[in-house]
This record gives structure tokens, sequence and C-alpha cells, in this order.
């Protein structure tokens, strides 16, 4: 397999000590040596791999000095694209580091497509896929939890489970063609109903345990989505501030100050939240409040956790009532702020909608209960504690999707032996779950999803 050439700009924009300009391919250290001038007259082509050299970047056209630069040389295959690596380290910012990429152009490179490294990484068999969007995910990452899961899933825990559940399939496969094709050989092991059963079983419970994480996989990498609801003037933005630790919503003791949506992500004891602070639901004159409103009620029915926020303050109203029974079912928090003030709030019936564990009291004016509610929200979803150190977790939502349609066709092969089909039907959807769990790791993945998939990566990346 063959490529060309390419460069990017593999940092930020914007201003910063230090911006990287990589080239990876068969000529990357050819067109820096057209660039590069180093004390001596060195050429990048005679020095070790993995060294750094410091120098100048020299325009070819015009002689003249572009930019004092250190070149970074890392020959294949032991890089990350298991090409020749160049990276030009050069002064931080827009017009510096441009110059560079814009000279290593003109040298010969090619601008690299979105992702283009890391599929170059998948492609040269250095990582699989699951691997290579790891690396999506780690750049993403919104907490430190989050970062150990596309840690663990780059470091390969979860394209070796997956090896191993394809070679039981293939090995119990193999035995199937065996028995079938040379019945006569009497040593050849037996693929039996009992056994095929055994090793079937085996990957579906495997499967099950990974659909079990996945829950909790996909909010550790895409965030829970929580919108805090109530009345106008009871505290949700108060609460936004308390959570984010900073004053990103207006806080008035006029009803309704907030007229839109306010988001942001926050991280509460090692769960990204994506945090949404909406108008106070309510029936209103105020055209410009009533949008407000109904876009509250909008983003409500998308919500993974919905903390609903009451003034201790007050006595429950019909408003109050009418938001319970909107809430009834959903994975709901209740708030009750405003301990610091008189109260009139019927707490009982406040507790018997809340549940056991999920009703919390603040006073977010003297910034109490907000600890409680933090390790509420865990308790709710992760049972008060992330473990990612020992567990395989799946987050990616691709990855779930092939797991379940993985689990549906090895559920088809055990139902279809157990009621009596000839073993080489069943290997049917024996064979399609193999398919299946190949394409998690892109063995058996279409070019167009290929392609598809880098497209969201960083240029550069």
């Amino acid at each position: 397999m063959e490529f060309d050439t390419i460069a990017a700009i593999s940092t930020p924009s914007g201003e910063g000590a230090i911006a990287i300009v990589r080239l990876s391919g068969p000529e990357a250290v050819q067109i820096a040596d057209r660039l590069f001038s180093a004390p001596g007259g060195k050429q990048l082509g005679d020095q070790k791999s993995h060294t750094i050299h410091y120098g100048n970047i020299i325009d070819p056209g015009t002689g003249e000095l572009a930019e004092e630069v250190m070149v970074s040389l890392m020959k294949a295959p032991k890089t990350f694209t298991r090409e020749d690596v160049v990276e030009i380290n050069c002064h931080g910012g827009l017009v510096s580091v441009n110059r560079v990429l814009t000279l290593a152009l003109e040298a010969g490179a090619r601008l690299a497509e979105p992702g283009e490294f890391t599929k170059r990484a998948f492609l040269n068999g250095r990582i699989d896929l699951s691997q290579a969007e790891a690396v999506m995910d780690l750049i993403r990452s919104k907490t430190d939890r989050a970062m150990n899961v596309a840690l663990n899933q780059m470091d390969g825990r979860l394209s070796r489970l997956i090896g191993t559940l394809r070679q039981t399939l293939l090995e119990t496969l193999a035995q199937v063609e065996v028995n079938i094709d040379y019945p006569e050989y009497d040593d050849v092991e037996e693929m039996t109903v009992p056994l095929m059963l055994e090793k079937t079983r085996w990957v579906q419970s495997e499967i099950e345990r990974l659909l079990e994480t996945s829950q909790q996989g996909k909010i550790l990498r895409e965030g829970l989505s929580t919108v805090i609801v109530g009345k106008p003037n009871v505290g949700k933005s108060s609460l936004l501030n308390s959570l984010v630790q900073e004053n990103k919503a207006i806080v008035t003791e006029i009803a309704g100050t907030t007229r839109d949506i306010i988001e942001e992500y926050v991280n509460v004891r090692g769960v990204p939240l994506r945090l949404v602070d909406t108008a106070g639901i309510r029936e209103t004159e105020d055209i410009v409040e009533r949008i407000g409103v109904e876009r509250s009620r909008k983003v409500l029915q998308e919500a993974d956790l919905i903390l609903f926020v009451l003034s201790g303050a007050e006595k429950l109203t019909a408003e109050d009532e009418k938001m319970m029974e909107t809430l009834a079912g959903m994975d709901v928090i209740t708030v009750v702020n405003k301990t610091d003030l008189p109260q009139a709030i019927d707490l009982e019936r406040v507790r018997a909608f809340a549940g056991s564990g999920r009703l919390v009291t603040t006073s977010l004016l003297k910034d109490e209960g907000v600890d409680q509610l933090e390790q509420a929200i865990a308790d709710l979803f992760f049972e008060g504690s992330v473990s990612t150190g020992d567990m395989t977790y799946v987050s990616n939502a691709r990855h779930i999707s092939l797991l379940r349609q993985a689990h549906n066709t090895i559920s088809d092969a055990m139902a279809a032996a157990e009621s009596g089909v000839p073993v080489d039907m069943v290997q049917i959807d024996v064979v399609r779950t193999w398919e299946i769990l190949g394409e998690i790791v892109g063995d058996t993945v279409q070019e167009s999803l290929i392609n598809q998939l880098f497209s969201q990566f960083c240029l550069g990346k």
C-alpha cells in the first residue's frame, strides 16, 4: 500500500508557545530537508531516527529566513502512521505556523484531510478501527474518567476482547466445516449441538457484559444531558452557577430573568454533565419569555437527567403539581432550595414524588447542599462510583449498535440450535455474528464507513 506525503498543522489555532507542522509519508524527510537549514549543513536524512534538531526554515524560492525551528525526526516503521514522520516545531502564532505549512506544501507535500494521520495508522495496521476512534474520544474527553476509558480503548482492551470472541466463533465454525466436509475422520472432535451451545452461550454472555457497561460508557464519552427546570425565581440559575463554580447565569430576584437556554459542561464526581439552565416554565403573556418556556419544554423531553428545583419558602402551586405530573417516570432529582428561609413547602408531598435518595435540600445562597446533590447524581447513574481501571467500557454509539446486532444474531443461532435445526444451518447466524464483531475493529468494515468515521476527526490528527 503506497501513499503520498501529507502535511498539516497539528496544534490548535491561535497564539501559543509552540506550534507544530506534521509531515507523514515516503518523502517527509526529503521535503523537510528542502526547507531545513541546520548548523554545519547536516541533512535530516543522514540523522538517526527519533532525534530532534535545531535550525531554520528557509524559503527555497527566495532564500529568506522563514522561521527558527526544532525538527523532530521519526523514521518508519516506529511512528504513529508507520511512515516517515517529521514534526516541525515553530513559534506559536498564526502567521509563523501557516508560513511553514505553506512552504511544506510548495515543497511537495499535500494538505492532509481531517483524521488522515490516524487513518493511515489504521490502514498501515498500527491500530484497529476501535483504537482509532478512541483517539478522537481522548481528544474530546471532558473528565479524567472519560480520558481513562479512551486510553484503555486506545491500548487495545476492547480490541483484544473482540478478538477473543471472534476467535472462539472461528474455531467453532472450523469444527463445523470439518465435520461436514470430512465425516469419515473419527479423530476430529464432533461438533455436537451441546458443544456449539456452550461456545455461543459464552460469546453471548460476554457481549451482554459489554452492553451492560454501555450506558455508563456512553455517558462518560458524551456527557449526561442534564436539564434544570422549575418555576421562575426558585434558584435554577443559582444552581447552575454553583455546579459550574462560575457566574454563568444572571441571578436576580425578578422572576423570568432567564429567557433562553444556557448550556455549560461541568464535571460532577468524574461524570461529565451537559448542564442546561432553562427559562422558568409558567404561563406568561411576555412573548419573549413564552418562546423561552417552549424551548424549555422541548429540551425537557430530550434530557437524560432532570434537576427539578422548588423553593422551600413557598407552598406548592398548581404549576408545581402539573410539573410533577409531567416529570413522572423520568430520571429526576428534586432540589428543594432556599432552606435558609422560613419553610412553607409540603416536604412530605415532595418526598413522595421524589422517592428514596432523589430529594436534596439546598441553600444555594449559603452554598449548602451542593455536595449532597453531586453525590445523588453519581449514585443515580453509577451507584456512587465510576471504576475505569479494570473494566472494558463500551462508549461509542457505533460499537453499541453493532454489539446489539451481534447479540441478536448469536441469540438466533442458539435458539435455532435448541430447536433442532441442523448445525450447518445454525452456522449462518454464527458467521454473521463473527462479521458484525469484525466491523467494530475494522476487519470487515466497508471503505465508505472508514472515510465517514475519519472525516469527523480534527485536521492534523
